[in-house]
């Protein structure tokens, strides 16, 4: 079995730029993004992703085909394991997200974030353990926060190919600057609002009279149907009576939920998509550089609701939409001393940072669409991108092309 394994190397963030994202394609949006409009805009924060594809055809459990993979997030960058201060949200608990017991008990955050598929938080739970006692000497224990989203459409999910070293090379490749996104790392295999989904970020800058602080989001979207899905306010997935999950083969599918899919070359019969259209989940990790407390970020990180909300979540009772935040401000604060001062910015002030968290929720959803490309996973099922002429073609049909 022939396998490609893309690392988050060097080379990683130059990629990332290759692609075109929402705003190259005249998506409006509201805000201003920093500059690489990514997570990584909010200074230390790196990302990385291990991408595992393999195979192709009929799924063999413990063979593949293989779709998907590891992403890694790191508040202040691979250099540092001082805390953050942190706060989590579920907006619906159909998921699993480790670590939020400790985040809510001691408002802190220490260690990556992982994000990867149903199956392996396990795996990957124990491997980040296993990295942060190698890079640190003083390490005793750790409570990692790996959450995840379901792939078992495109992936062989039960065959467990989320190793270790996978975990350990996003984490050793996480880098600053511009970001992978679509069918890539946690979001290979994962499908969203009915088309191909994956990883997206986004960020924004607040004006320097509110502190000119950034708010950066990055999403791993497997979430929710296809006719349900706005875009800047447009019903885009009104717009689409086609399939867009569909069998590439005359294989029937071997998982029975699938084998009523139309086929690829009918374009045309059954709705093609998921048999309940509103299940899958998101991951949805707020950073910020704004000196915010744990009771600010549990404020701050309820907002990303308000930019799924946008994007036409409803919160299905099938999905896992689980949230984290934290601010990169405020260093040293878990420190073990007589007294610790840190700053805060005041209630009053909040609001901008709020309209920030909204606005890159909504983008980074949007990005990741726009990243995904068209993806053949396990018994020749595959699941349609969202095709760039056609939403501008929409986009202006409702005069919202930028």
């Amino acid at each position: 079995m022939l396998a490609f394994l893309l690392l988050a190397a060097v080379a990683a963030p130059l990629q990332g730029q290759d692609k075109p994202r929402a705003r190259d394609l005249g998506v409006p949006f509201d805000g201003t993004p920093g500059r690489h409009n990514a997570i990584t805009d909010v200074r230390g924060v790196e990302v990385g992703h291990t991408t595992l594809i393999s195979g192709s055809g009929p799924l063999v459990r413990g063979k593949g085909p293989v779709r998907t993979g590891v992403t890694a997030v790191l508040p202040r960058g691979k250099g540092s394991s001082d805390p953050v201060f942190a706060a989590w949200f579920s907006l619906n608990g159909n998921g699993e997200m480790t670590g939020t017991a400790w985040i809510e008990e001691s408002g802190f955050l220490q260690g990556p974030v992982l994000i990867t598929n149903t199956h392996s938080v396990g795996v990957v739970r124990d491997a980040a353990i296993q990295w942060m006692l190698g890079r640190d000497s003083s390490f005793q224990w750790a409570l990692p926060v790996v959450a995840e989203t379901w792939d078992g459409v495109l992936n062989d999910l039960n065959g467990f190919h989320v190793q270790p070293r996978h975990v350990f090379a996003a984490l050793d490749g996480a880098r600053a600057g511009p970001v992978l996104e679509g069918a890539v790392g946690g979001g290979t295999g994962m499908l969203c609002n009915g088309f191909k989904g994956g990883i997206g970020t986004s960020s924004r800058m607040t004006a320097p009279e509110t502190g000119g602080y950034t708010v950066g989001v990055l999403v791993q979207c497997n979430y929710g149907g296809r006719a349900g899905l706005r875009i800047a306010g447009v019903p885009v997935g009104e717009e689409f009576t086609e399939p867009t999950l569909c069998v590439a083969s005359a294989r029937t599918p071997s998982q029975a939920f699938l084998r009523e899919l139309p086929r690829c070359a009918a374009r045309q019969g059954a709705a093609g998509e998921r048999p309940l259209e509103e299940m899958g989940s998101i991951i949805i990790v707020v950073a910020t550089d704004a000196p915010l407390l744990p009771h600010q970020l549990a404020r701050l990180v309820k907002r990303a609701t308000l930019g799924l909300g946008r994007e036409g979540s409803i919160a299905s009772n099938f999905s896992g939409d689980l949230f984290v935040a934290f601010s990169s401000a405020n260093p040293a604060a878990a420190r073990d001393t007589a007294l610790v001062s840190v700053a805060m910015v005041p209630n009053e002030r909040l609001d901008p940072l709020f309209a920030a968290t909204v606005q890159a929720t909504e983008e980074a959803v949007t990005n990741a669409l726009v990243a995904a490309e068209t993806m053949t996973g396990a018994d020749d099922v595959r699941a349609i991108a969202l095709p760039h002429e056609r939403l501008r073609g929409i986009l202006r049909k409702y005069n919202r092309l930028r």
